[in-house]
């Protein structure tokens, strides 16, 4: 059985609801950069390292903890260290997505 995997978007101050399945796409960045974003999103393509994928996790799984160190280190260079601040390249498209609402900042 296929799991549906629903996320609510903020982006550019409009509300979106997109629905996926595990493992669609790559990562949550390559979901936003197909459905919604423009080219500049994405920037390094999923390595981490630029910060162009920046997104807040506004509503949802609080368990989505930093594993890259990459992102670690972007973040801390972009002085955030808010925990709800993500790269959306180092968050797989998963089960831990179902129901979150972010922001594209």
């Amino acid at each position: 059985m296929t799991v549906i995997i629903k996320i609510e978007v903020i982006y550019d101050g409009n509300s979106y609801f997109l629905q996926t399945t595990k493992h669609a796409y790559a990562n949550l960045m390559v979901l936003l950069l197909n459905e919604l974003t423009d080219e500049d999103f994405g920037d390094c393509k999923g390595m981490g390292k630029c910060g162009t994928c920046l997104i807040e996790i506004l509503e949802g799984n609080d368990d989505l903890e930093r594993q890259d160190r990459n992102e670690e280190t972007t973040l801390s260079k972009m002085k955030i260290n808010q925990s709800n601040i993500r790269l959306a390249c180092q968050l797989l498209v998963d089960e831990s997505l179902m129901g979150i609402k972010i922001r594209v900042i």
